[in-house]
């Protein structure tokens, strides 16, 4: 009897543990998604002008949301399985969270494909995004509007740096750069060529290397965590699911 309440409580623990995870993954996919403010969203307003592999971020934020949500259910369907002392539960939650775990296992393998081919994915749109800027910022209100507001977030300047707004709409009309180019701390009529070169500001592209690499150390973090979960969580079910049945 001990023996299986303690069980039940690990059912519950793990479970807990699995439920809050997959509640977090759900929240984070949900929010790249529909962040429209963005560098993602703007990199997928780009596309909308012309094809690349950058699709393929956004099917990341799917994924994400996907995972969550059945994380969320096998945890709900485990503690449910154990209140219930239900052998059809507990098989059910077992191969669930095994299928789970094999794919994840797979979207590791994906996913460490993906991280090291992200930078010449991005580069093959780094010229384009490029040009857009030059013969769109500050005639284009919507790409205007979304590259301020990128600009403002992480503190960066175009794709590359400043040379990206010479000679673009917005520099021939103002006779200036973003204030962005100039770190922000003079007004936009007066960062000039040259104090936008002394400052120097990095461009997007690299802001968005670096988002990349550190949400990757997250991810497999969070993978880890819920793997090592899974995989206790499904022992102490079929522990809990040989004892239900012989008891019966």
């Amino acid at each position: 009897m001990c023996c299986s309440s303690f069980l039940k409580i690990m059912m519950f623990i793990f479970n807990g543990a699995i439920f809050l995870a997959g509640a977090a993954i759900l929240g984070v996919g949900v929010w790249v998604r529909v962040d429209s403010s963005s560098l993602l969203d703007l990199l997928n307003y780009e596309e909308d002008e012309g094809s690349s592999g950058l699709e393929h971020l956004y099917t990341i934020s799917y994924v994400a949301i996907a995972i969550g949500a059945v994380l969320v259910i096998i945890g709900f369907l485990g503690c449910c399985g154990a209140v219930r002392e239900s052998k059809c539960m507990l098989l059910t939650f077992f191969s669930i969270v095994l299928i789970i775990f094999l794919i994840e296992v797979a979207g590791a393998v994906v996913l460490i494909v993906f991280k090291d081919t992200a930078g010449d994915l991005l580069q093959d749109v780094r010229h384009k995004i490029s040009n857009n800027i030059n013969t769109k910022y500050g005639d284009d209100e919507e790409l205007t509007s979304r590259w301020k507001s990128t600009m403002e977030q992480f503190r960066c300047c175009g794709i590359n740096n400043y040379t990206d707004f010479i000679d673009s709409p917005f520099n021939n009309e103002q006779g200036a750069f973003p204030t962005q180019c100039c770190n922000g701390t003079i007004s936009e009529d007066s960062c000039s060529q040259a104090l936008a070169e002394m400052a120097d500001v990095d461009g997007c592209f690299d802001k968005l290397l670096q988002l990349i690499k550190d949400n990757a150390v997250i991810i497999a973090g969070v993978a880890l965590g819920i793997a090592a979960l899974e995989i206790a969580a499904m022992v102490v079910s079929m522990v809990l699911y040989c004892r239900i049945g012989n008891k019966a």
